[in-house]
């Protein structure tokens, strides 16, 4: 189930969906039946245990448990629904994903939606019923015999199966699994299932390029409290001999060491690793391995950003560190900047950089994001519009959406086609997901510069509230956290 395609023909909608219900009554039953359960749970709720026995508390705890992974599997079911149909599109979501994460505030949208594709029944373009294609797992988990961990496990197994597996050994392997998930842990069902891996191909010789490059992957979590991140991996056997052979001198002790002043840097020199110097500096050396890989990683970055590898642009942005900073972080020398792809600096890193670079700065006074005015007569945003913009929005300005100015584009706050300018006032950044979602028709968001805030505004389609009056205009804070906290301070009572 691809659940970020693009809004389909009015053909495709009929393909693509269900067969309707035969009987308008199966609506209002299902209505009806969702309103019984939250009336049962609010009974639930309102009850207390306080007078049952320990065994009576114990079978509790695992009906409710149970309950739980029941209404989970359900939960997929209409995810599919929604899916299938299109639906997210009435709520003004750019895509599917953007749905789940903003609408229904799933954490997770990749495993929820990974599940919903595994265990729920598909459908041809003729209309044809596909069974799930993880059909035990689906039944377990309808049943509340197993939980939402143990699926994760067996997807995950499940995908680890090389593709040269015989089809009837693979649906074997998938059923068994769910068995043994219906009595084990989600930790000791990996163990079941590493096992089975190992029985299917004891030699490792059914694994093929097809099944390494379905498994490779690099992750970069977002940053924590103190603004690091954590970088997982799973590389295939050329990406790792690459790796090796720049770990092997770059991160050989004594090389690339920032707290070194006299370590020679990988990035510059082509210094021999048996030379006194290397050798001086390796004495001086306290970093663990883990940490001087990580400081090859950071000098190979650098040699890249300034050789000029990455090539001229990216989405209309120069691929370099771009650093937005305010009138007072300035002024007082303190805080975070904020870089074009989304990660914050802290303000010494913020100095260091900038006296080792040929800087673009743009600095804003504090209550306000006015820019000088800066027109163009094409329909395309000049490098200079671009960067402009990534320093007042930082980030894609659609209510919830997450995307950085790197990831981004110039958005038309009035389309192009319809008498929109590519004027400085008249442009907002916007991934393209949700630039596409703007636009004229009824079924699109519409974007306005407010201009008392300076803030760029989105108003939802008609379609999402064709009740309770015209939609209210809505601004996107997650890329400026300081504005919610600044809002969150106390009154000064003083």
């Amino acid at each position: 189930m691809a659940f970020d395609k693009p809004p389909p023909t009015p053909s495709s909608l009929v393909l693509d969906a269900p067969p309707a219900a035969a009987h308008s009554d199966s609506v209002d039953e299902l209505v009806a039946a969702y309103g019984e359960l939250d009336a049962v749970l609010d009974r639930i709720a309102q009850l207390s245990a306080d007078r049952c026995t320990d065994a009576e508390v114990v079978a509790l705890a695992k009906a409710n448990e149970v309950a739980g992974r029941r209404i989970a599997s359900l939960g997929l079911r209409r995810l599919m629904d929604v899916a299938d149909r299109d639906a997210w599109r009435l709520t003004g979501a750019a895509t599917m994903r953007m749905f789940v994460a903003n609408h229904l505030g799933v954490p997770d949208v990749k495993r929820r939606l990974d599940h919903a594709a595994a265990l729920s029944e598909t459908y041809t373009v003729t209309g044809q019923k596909l069974t799930p294609e993880l059909s035990a797992t689906a039944d377990a988990l309808a049943e509340g015999a197993i939980a939402p961990e143990h699926v994760s496990v067996i997807l995950d197994i499940t995908n680890r199966i090389p593709a040269s597996v015989e089809i009837d050994d693979q649906v074997a392997a998938e059923v068994a699994l769910a068995e043994h998930a219906r009595t084990l842990s989600p930790s000791a069902l990996r163990q079941v299932g590493t096992r089975l891996l190992a029985h299917l191909d004891p030699d490792g010789e059914l694994t093929d390029d097809r099944d390494r490059a379905r498994q490779r992957s690099m992750t970069l979590s977002r940053q924590d409290a103190q603004l690091m991140s954590k970088l997982t991996a799973t590389l295939d056997p050329i990406t790792q001999a690459m790796l090796d052979v720049v770990l092997a001198k770059w991160a050989a002790p004594g090389m690339n060491n920032p707290d070194d002043p006299h370590s020679p840097s990988g990035s510059i020199d082509d210094t021999d690793p048996d030379t006194e110097v290397i050798k001086d500096a390796a004495q001086r050396d306290s970093r663990s391995q883990a940490q001087r890989n990580h400081d090859a990683l950071n000098a190979l970055l650098k040699s890249v950003l300034d050789g000029g590898a990455l090539g001229g642009s990216h989405r209309g942005l120069p691929p370099q560190l771009i650093i937005s900073i305010t009138e007072t972080q300035l002024r007082e020398s303190a805080g975070l900047g904020v870089t074009a792809t989304g990660a914050d600096l802290p303000w010494h890193d913020v100095v260091e950089l900038a006296a080792k670079a040929d800087p673009h700065l743009a600095v804003f006074a504090d209550h306000t994001e006015e820019i000088l005015y800066f027109g163009r007569a094409r329909r395309t945003a000049s490098r200079a519009q671009r960067m402009a913009l990534f320093a007042r929005d930082r980030g894609c300005t659609a209510p919830d959406c997450d995307q950085p100015a790197m990831h981004s584009e110039a958005h038309h706050l009035t389309d192009w086609a319809e008498g929109g300018r590519t004027d400085i006032n008249e442009l907002g950044v916007a991934c393209p997901k949700h630039n596409r979602a703007a636009g004229p028709r009824r079924d699109q968001w519409t974007t306005r510069l407010d201009r008392t805030t300076r803030r760029v505004t989105w108003t939802p389609p008609a379609t999402t509230q064709p009740i309770n009056g015209p939609p209210t205009p809505r601004i996107n804070n997650i890329h400026h956290p300081d504005r919610a906290l600044t809002r969150a301070q106390p009154p000064n009572h003083d």
